[in-house]
């Protein structure tokens, strides 16, 4: 029998023993963190009330630049006229699967709900977290090499990934495979893109090939040959039966989807195109390439409309704010992060080491949050980061080469309004359109 005043060496010392102090009465120095967390509820759920009794932009509240002012920010939908109250350069957390820390992370996305994030790796596995919490909920291996290409239909249903190997494979909502197509392409899958019935997709690939796929027969219909080597990126765009690609070749292409004839080539770029991206109305496309140039063409015109310079490195990912027709972000090979407005030749925002890394820093993919107030960066630093924008009172990385009217010749007389950053006073100040003046290829369908 064990005498009553034997003490077990790593039992308390005492019932009244705080749990942080061992038998030996020594203090365990516990390493205080901060969760951080970006819910967007209250500030939705705000919007809904106010926007009833509200006419138009004239009857925004207008924050003041105090931390108190922050449980009155709206969603970005909310301030329509003003970017830059979206702007997401705000550092909030960075995730790293410790299972797959040595592998980078090619393609994030969101789920249509916004709640969560899935991130695919150099290593073929899906990393599942929480959009609010950033904490870690699953991870799995889905690919046998590495996931290359990842998106969800239009109606938030099912999704589609694409692997090094060539598979393209079909996945639920609830992260179960329906389907595997092992023969879809014979080198890597580089990007996928639904039509806006979901009934057809479009996949692109280094075997030079884009391909037009019916959804549930998961049957090739048409092979779109023309690109002289890798494709690098594909989109559909968001109303018509149009398609625009862009590879090493250095060209950008694009393509009638009902009948798979190839329409016009752009001979712009200097260098491979890394991406192509519809914006929402379908009148622009914005391309990405290695010689360090963005260009946007307006598709009315079928020209070139402005050319973005300001990436030191070749650029890897554009990525178009869901609300917001002129704001899109950019990244780049060196780990920099730019934020633009379209009129204006420079960056609006830099954040110049965003993904730091003593190898490679490139940022592979970019995907905003589907209510826009925060973005999510994959990197070949292996890590997840996620940005957020700044609360009233917070200091922002606005570059200083910003003057007020440096605008492009193409936008002269459209775009001569300014604003003040809504977040400090003193701070540079940025172009934007007056109510009711029109950039070209701004709230009008083609």
């Amino acid at each position: 029998m064990v005498p009553e005043n034997h003490h077990h060496p790593y039992a308390p010392a005492g019932p009244h023993a705080p749990p942080h102090v061992d038998g030996f009465g020594a203090i365990r120095n516990r390493k205080q963190t901060q969760t951080r967390t970006v819910d967007y509820t209250t500030s939705v759920v705000q919007y809904t009330q106010t926007r009833k009794r509200q006419r138009d932009a004239r009857d925004t509240t207008v924050l003041q630049p105090t931390p108190a002012a922050s449980i009155n920010s709206l969603p970005p939908v909310a301030y329509s006229d003003n970017p830059s109250r979206s702007f997401a350069a705000k550092f909030v957390h960075a995730c790293t699967n410790y299972r797959a820390r040595t592998c980078p992370i090619n393609r994030v996305l969101w789920t249509p709900s916004g709640r969560r994030l899935i991130t695919g790796s150099q290593n073929g596995e899906f990393t599942l977290w929480d959009g609010q919490s950033f904490n870690y909920e699953l991870s799995f291996l889905a690919h046998d090499q590495a996931v290359r290409s990842m998106v969800w239909s239009y109606d938030g249903e099912n999704w589609i990934s694409g692997d090094d190997g060539g598979a393209i494979k079909y996945w639920t909502s609830n992260m179960n495979n329906v389907l595997v197509n092992e023969s879809a392409h014979r080198e890597s899958v580089r990007d996928l893109s639904f039509c806006r019935t979901n009934l057809k997709f479009c996949s692109c690939s280094d075997d030079t090939y884009v391909k037009i796929w019916d959804y549930e027969r998961c049957q090739e219909e048409f092979r779109l040959t023309g690109h002289g080597w890798n494709v690098k990126s594909v989109d559909w765009h968001p109303t018509k039966s149009l398609l625009a690609s862009g590879g090493k070749d250095s060209v950008v292409k694009l393509w009638d989807a009902r009948t798979g004839r190839e329409l016009c080539s752009f001979h712009d770029h200097k260098n491979w195109v890394q991406s192509v991206k519809w914006s929402r109305n379908g009148n622009w496309l914005l391309t990405a390439s290695k010689d360090q140039v963005i260009k946007l063409y307006d598709m009315r015109a079928m020209k070139e409309l402005e050319s973005f310079h300001g990436h030191r490195n070749e650029v890897t990912a554009i990525a178009w704010h869901p609300f917001h027709e002129e704001y899109f972000v950019s990244g780049s090979s060196d780990g920099s992060i730019f934020h633009w407005l379209v009129g204006h030749e420079t960056p609006q925002v830099e954040v110049p080491n965003a993904h730091s890394n003593n190898h490679n820093n490139s940022v592979w993919d970019l995907q905003w949050h589907p209510i826009g107030h925060m973005l999510c960066s994959g990197s070949n630093d292996r890590t997840t980061k996620f940005w957020c924008r700044n609360r009233p009172g917070d200091q922002c990385n606005i570059s200083q080469n910003q003057s007020i009217g440096d605008r492009s010749s193409a936008f002269a007389g459209h775009m001569t309004g300014n604003f003040p950053f809504p977040l400090h006073e003193g701070q540079p100040k940025i172009a934007t359109r007056n109510q009711g003046t029109i950039i070209p290829g701004v709230g009008f369908a083609i």
